[in-house]
C-alpha cells in the first residue's frame, strides 16, 4: 500500500500499517490489528542496519495541524502528546527495521519500553525526524531513538523488539 493510495494515512512504502475506513475518518492499523492514535505518513529516508558502523535508520513524519489528538490536547494551545511522539517511534521503528525484505518489522513485536525522556514540545506543523540505532539482541532487537523537530531535540526512547511470537 503506498501512502498515495490512502491519503498519507499509512507507513510509506513499507506495508507495515493498512487503513481501515469505517465511514468517519480512516484509522491507521499496524500489522497486528492495533489502531494508532496517529495518522501521519512515516516517510523512510534511511532504513536500519545490524551493522554497528552503518549511518542510523531515519523516519521523519509530518505533525498536521490536522491530528484529531490536538482537538483535546489542547484546544487552545495544541501540543502533541508525548504518547504520540512514542507511537511515531514505534511505527518509524517497525518501518526502518534492519531485514525484513519488502515488510521490515514484520516479525518483530514491541515488548517493552525501556524509557522515555521528553526534553521539548512538539506542535501542529511541525516535522518530526526519528534518528534510530539499531542493536541486535540474543531475544530481539534493541531501538534507541531520539525525536527532533527544526528547534531541537523533541525526545529519547529506548524501545525493545522480539522476533517471532507475539508478547
Amino acid at each position: 500500500m503506498t501512502a498515495a493510495a490512502t491519503a498519507g494515512n499509512a507507513v510509506e512504502g513499507s506495508g507495515a500499517a493498512d487503513v481501515v475506513d469505517g465511514g468517519g475518518a480512516a484509522d491507521v492499523v499496524d500489522g497486528g490489528g492495533a489502531v494508532s492514535p496517529v495518522r501521519a505518513a512515516i516517510r523512510v529516508v534511511r532504513a536500519g542496519s545490524a551493522d554497528p558502523s552503518a549511518p542510523r535508520a531515519r523516519a521523519e513524519v509530518h505533525i498536521a495541524a490536522a491530528e484529531p489528538v490536538f482537538a483535546g490536547h489542547y484546544p487552545d494551545f495544541p501540543i502533541f502528546p508525548g504518547v504520540c511522539v512514542v507511537e511515531c517511534v514505534h511505527r518509524s521503528a517497525l518501518a526502518t527495521a534492519p531485514g525484513g525484505g519488502a515488510r521490515p518489522g514484520a516479525g518483530l513485536t514491541l515488548t517493552s519500553l525501556d524509557s522515555a525522556r521528553f526534553v521539548g514540545a512538539v506542535f501542529p506543523g511541525d516535522l518530526l525526524g526519528i534518528d534510530i540505532k539499531w542493536t541486535a539482541l540474543d531475544d530481539g532487537w534493541k531501538c534507541e531513538a531520539q525525536a527532533s523537530t527544526d528547534r531541537g531535540v523533541a525526545a529519547k526512547v529506548r524501545l525493545r523488539y522480539g522476533t517471532g511470537g507475539a508478547a
